[in-house]
């Protein structure tokens, strides 16, 4: 039996403020490829350009940012990302109503968002590390995650109920406000942070700007994380614009079936990250990485099956579920071993750094997935991306780099 112990109030505040954004984008989850598609009409290639340019210039924005993010209080970081994304977003349902929503506002409010999502995800990191005890990060990460789960179950389908009787810009509100209620909660964590301390007279230095990728791919366990990671994230958000058009415009899917296509499988992230650290205890951190990474990426293929009707939305729903029970077992898995092997002030600029590399991943092969399937079809893109999944274990660390410690934390648990 896995021994439960509260994480202390300040967590619970900061996952509080997890939890309302999660949700909030759990019902705006896919809203800008909805929008893009039933309001401004959009086609493949503008839907995986909206997909990919937006996060591409976000991760370049972050890149200066994430020395600013190592050496300031991380509270006041997020607090700051969280009110630049909800009056980005702000923007959306305000042109909607006067007639001036563009496609062009779309990629702008998609970099803005990206940007910060990435400079709040560095803050936070660091000040999750700074919170809990290191016993404590695995429970931790596994408690995000079964949120970020359960708040895509629960947020699509009720999202594309409401684009349905409310209009496509609906969700983008909700998500708006998310970000405001977030800001709220993380104000209200009490106690005194320090900024991280350096000996440095300009802690924004050039070489500054890569000292998280000097470190990850320094490290060879890290190193290999990272490379799997991108092409692993990469390649299934690419897939999201291209179901977007198969499933809507080619298959006539309505928005609320698609919203379930991705959102009841979501309820196997719940027990992906319950299971994360018996799992964990059991049979050790790089079985995890080896076996479930290599599981996660075998089912992907299966969406260039999906037919019209119930049998195409069933087909959808079963290889989502199977993907997001793997995923959601390994990733707060690799978020505290990528937190346990980061030296306290390289934390936030390698956060930064592995968000960046995500992105920029995403942002290539979605777009790559866009002209191939303007070319030739969404169902052969989507064909080649479940083909190129198929080869991501070999990235994945053929050693254990993980301390004799590690070992030891995780089945304290146990």
């Amino acid at each position: 039996m896995v021994r439960r112990r509260p994480l202390g109030r300040q967590f619970g505040w900061l996952w509080a403020a997890y939890a309302v954004s999660a949700y909030g984008s759990g019902l705006g989850f896919g809203a800008f490829p909805l929008i893009a598609v039933l309001a401004l009409h959009a086609g493949p290639v503008e839907v995986s350009a909206l997909s990919a340019v937006g996060p591409a210039v976000g991760a370049l924005i972050a890149v200066p940012l994430a020395p600013w993010v190592e050496f300031r209080r991380k509270r006041p970081v997020m607090i700051t990302m969280d009110l630049a994304r909800f009056t980005a977003m702000a923007t959306i349902p305000v042109a909607y109503a006067f007639g001036w929503l563009s496609f062009v506002q779309l990629l702008v409010v998609s970099a803005v968002t990206a940007a910060a999502k990435i400079a709040f995800s560095a803050a936070g990191g660091a000040y999750l590390k700074a919170l809990v005890r290191p016993d404590d990060l695995l429970v931790a990460n596994a408690r995000f995650e079964s949120t970020n789960w359960s708040s895509i179950a629960i947020g699509p389908p009720l999202g594309g109920a409401a684009i349905a009787l409310l209009g496509p810009v609906t969700t983008v509100v909700a998500d708006a406000l998310s970000y405001l209620l977030s800001a709220l909660g993380i104000t209200a964590i009490r106690g005194h942070e320090e900024a991280t301390r350096t000996t440095e007279k300009s802690p924004v230095r050039a070489g500054a700007l890569l000292d998280g990728w000097r470190h990850i791919m320094g490290h060879p366990g890290l190193r290999a994380l990272y490379l799997n990671n991108m092409l692993v994230s990469g390649l299934i958000m690419a897939t999201e614009p291209l179901l977007a058009v198969l499933l809507l415009r080619q298959l006539g899917f309505p928005p609320w079936q698609y919203g379930l296509a991705f959102a009841a499988p979501c309820l196997g992230g719940l027990i992906g990250s319950r299971l994360a650290h018996r799992v964990v205890a059991r049979y050790g951190r790089h079985w995890v990485f080896r076996t479930v990474g290599t599981l996660r990426a075998i089912w992907l293929i299966g969406l260039a099956l999906v037919r019209p009707g119930v049998v195409g939305l069933v087909t959808v729903m079963a290889v989502e579920l199977a993907i997001i029970i793997n995923m959601s077992l390994y990733t707060p898995v690799l978020a505290t071993y990528r937190l346990e092997h980061t030296p306290n002030h390289l934390v936030a600029r390698t956060l930064s750094a592995w968000s960046i590399g995500q992105q920029a991943a995403i942002a290539i092969l979605t777009a790559l997935a866009g002209l191939l399937a303007d070319v030739t079809s969404p169902r052969t893109a989507l064909t080649v991306a479940g083909l190129l999944m198929l080869t991501t274990p070999l990235l994945l660390p053929r050693h254990d780099h993980t301390p004799q410690h590690g070992a030891e934390l995780a089945r304290s648990h146990s």
